[in-house]
């Protein structure tokens, strides 16, 4: 209580509210709810209050990414700040080592499947005390291809425990493993869905090659705070953060091929809004509660309405405003008509507006040559500095002919056109 107080919090969000005394009673849980609703704290209470340091690992928490992990580990360590519980967490792509000498005195392991089930197999986690076992976003791991890792780490915890499963869908294996590895769980369900009359949903309809520059433009012209920027794919994630870096604004990208190293560094700077426009694919789509994201921008279209739906709930989270904007070229139709079908999600098509050309670049490893795509080159950003997500107003920087150039002008003297003029442009 000490610590609630402490962090100003007045009153407990639906999941807290609802879970929290079923938890206390001992029974187990399934309960699906949206992102941002305050899960950690609504599995984490019981566990915090009953884990005995000093008795073996009490408690297993499984989260889908590492980066989920960190966050609940963080959270957990928070409200644990007067109990000295010792919270752990593991998972791929770091040192294995360190982790060793860790679960030797953990209490509180949080972690994805792949490294417990690792640590099981060279016999270096011992789950034999284990009270409580959480699944968070257990939909997203199984759709991950991890229910068998999942089922493999339940089997080698005691039957006695407590379960406590959070999704934000209930899917088919959900049900499954709630009917071979829970004992008539107690079914709590809160808003699926994020607030509609606190999120603003609408889409532009856009040729294929003119994707980046209405981005550039809406990044320019749309007012707020942080800004993530969705991708299908990991090249097509650095393509979009390369080039919004070379047009000006503050733009990291994260993704899978990333060490762990540069996505924990990335997005420890993302919260820390040390810079304000994050390009990723789904790894950074779930769970994750990054605060002051005003607008989430889905550069591709997500295959699946559960995707879009959680892609979006990284704004409008905690009761604050927030903004989903779709960018849709031919390519994106039939996902998007697969999102639609969802009855819950309310897109309003908005009219497309007068949009400058931006003159992209490739990377050198991708085209062979660091120049534009139909040899213009391209005219970095000016002296001045980044461009802040939202900033308005004309921005000049230095042409080799001398005089001040606006942002997004063609340079005189490149003679070819611009790669949105091309017709099999795809970015």
């Amino acid at each position: 209580m000490k610590v609630i107080e402490e962090q100003k919090f007045e009153m407990p969000t639906e999941i807290q509210e609802k879970a929290i005394p079923v938890a206390i009673q001992g029974h187990d849980i399934i309960a699906s709810s949206a992102t941002g609703s305050g899960k950690t704290l609504a599995f984490g209470a019981k566990i915090i209050a009953h884990a005995e340091p000093g008795r073996g690992i009490q408690a297993l928490v499984m989260t889908p990414t590492r980066e989920l992990a960190e966050q609940v580990a963080q959270n957990m360590k928070l409200f644990s700040k007067y109990k000295q519980q010792n919270i752990l967490t593991v998972y791929g792509g770091v040192a294995m080592n360190p982790q060793f000498h860790g679960l030797r005195t953990a209490t509180i392991v949080v972690g994805t499947p792949g490294r417990i089930l690792d640590h099981i197999s060279r016999k270096t986690i011992d789950l034999k005390h284990v009270r409580f076992l959480v699944l968070d976003e257990a939909d997203r791991m199984f759709d991950m291809g991890f229910i068998h890792d999942v089922e493999q780490i339940i089997r080698q915890c005691p039957t006695d425990r407590q379960t406590l499963l959070f999704s934000a869908t209930i899917s088919s294996e959900v049900v499954h493993v709630a009917r071979n590895y829970m004992k008539e769980p107690a079914r709590i369900s809160v808003e699926t869905y994020v607030d509609p009359s606190k999120l603003a949903q609408v889409y532009y309809e856009v040729p294929d090659n003119m994707k980046f520059s209405l981005l550039v433009h809406l990044l320019k012209n749309e007012k707020g705070g942080l800004a993530m920027v969705f991708c299908n794919t990991q090249k097509t994630t650095d393509f979009v953060s390369n080039n919004l870096r070379k047009s000006g604004f503050e733009a990291l990208a994260i993704h899978g091929a990333f060490s762990q190293a540069k996505r924990t560094s990335t997005m420890e700077k993302f919260h820390a809004q040390k810079f304000d426009v994050l390009v990723c694919t789904d790894v950074a789509s779930r769970g994750l509660d990054i605060k002051g994201v005003t607008h989430v921008y889905n550069y591709d279209i997500p295959k699946e309405s559960n995707q879009y739906i959680h892609r979006i709930g990284r704004t409008a989270r905690a009761g604050e405003m927030g903004k989903a904007i779709n960018i849709l070229s031919d390519r994106d139709h039939d996902n998007f008509s697969r999102v639609l079908r969802d009855n819950d999600v309310k897109v309003k098509k908005e009219l497309l507006p007068q949009v400058e050309k931006v003159f992209i670049q490739w990377r050198e490893e991708e085209r062979g040559s660091s120049r534009g795509r139909f040899g213009g080159g391209f005219r970095g950003p000016s002296r001045s500095g980044p461009r802040k997500f939202g900033q308005s107003g004309p921005r000049q920087e230095s042409g080799r002919h001398g005089g001040p150039k606006r942002f997004g002008q063609r340079s005189q003297r490149s003679a070819s056109p611009a790669f949105e003029k091309s017709p099999n442009a795809y970015y």
